[in-house]
């Protein structure tokens, strides 16, 4: 497996560690305050990084004149700070929007369409073309992930639609951001379009948040969940890091794909961490899930034609 591939498959790691991390400070910070801090503390920690690779960036003739030649320069920065709010803000508050309306297992459920509609709108836009192994290895993957929510599927939970529209509403942004993002990646360093889009999240999501009370919330925060958001932060600066190098080197669908790794991470984690039980569904997902990792990635990407 590739660097690339194994950068996307620490991504997904990392988002089923921070879902298990989350559990822990659920019940003191609220969701937008929490999505606000752990991008924050993210962005603090890219920029110092993100800082010299800019200013050597900016200083190479190359670019300098390619930036002064025309106004794409600024539009692309704008562009790129609208991917991270896409990415982080409005998927988060149409994620968090559905979850008050839908159960946690049929959104996830929904949610793992992410790379189905990553693979769509690719070949819709002519980024990469659909092979049946990379087919069958997308749907592989979404039928795994369905597998280790099978015990959570028949809660009962007052569903309406417009909960599960706001859910693949959160799952088509994130696939429409992950297929956008390649042009600029291939143009720019990877550490600041990662510094950028997430200091771009924290702006937008700062005022989303007020309506929780985030800075008397903050304030009030005990050590304890300050050292889980600070562990949600760095892993979440490290793994969008990664996400975003994974997706400058491989295609859309090939890294998404990988983000069939969150559910069994959080059962994983949660088992050892929380006790939380396993059953013999998630030992079929597991199963089903790696086979859609190895049918998805096998090779090299096909171009399009």
């Amino acid at each position: 497996m590739n660097r690339a591939l194994l950068a996307a498959a620490a991504t997904g790691v990392q988002v089923g560690a921070a879902i298990v991390a989350s559990r822990f400070v659920v019940g003191e910070v609220p969701p937008l305050t929490l999505a606000l801090m752990r991008y924050a503390v993210g962005f603090l920690c890219l920029a110092p990084f993100a800082w010299p690779v800019f200013m050597l960036f900016r200083a190479s003739p190359s670019v300098g004149r390619s930036l002064s030649a025309s106004v794409s320069g600024v539009k692309d920065l704008a562009v790129m700070a609208a991917l991270g709010i896409g990415q982080f803000a409005v998927l988060i508050a149409l994620l968090n929007f559905g979850l008050q309306h839908v159960g946690a297992g049929r959104a996830a459920l929904i949610f793992s369409l992410f790379p189905l509609l990553t693979l769509l709108l690719s070949a819709a836009l002519g980024h990469e073309r659909i092979t049946p192994a990379l087919a069958t290895g997308v749907l592989l993957s979404i039928a795994g992930v369905a597998l280790s929510l099978a015990p959570k599927l028949g809660a009962p939970h007052p569903g309406h639609w417009w909960g599960e529209l706001a859910v693949l509403a959160s799952a088509g942004v994130g696939a429409l951001c992950s297929v956008l993002y390649r042009p600029y990646l291939q143009r720019y360093p990877t550490l600041p379009v990662s510094a950028l889009a997430m200091g771009a999240s924290v702006l937008f999501l700062a005022p989303m948040a007020l309506v929780e009370g985030w800075p008397a919330r903050v304030a009030g925060l005990s050590a304890q969940a300050w050292a889980v958001v600070a562990f949600i932060g760095v892993s979440s600066g490290a793994g969008y890091f990664a996400w975003l190098y994974a997706l400058k080197h491989e295609s859309p669908t090939r890294v998404t794909v990988f983000l069939a790794l969150n559910p069994v991470t959080a059962a994983v984690l949660g088992a050892l961490l929380l006790s939380e039980p396993i059953d013999g569904w998630m030992f079929a997902a597991i199963a089903c899930i790696g086979a859609g990792l190895w049918l998805a990635t096998r090779g090299a990407p096909v171009p399009p034609r």
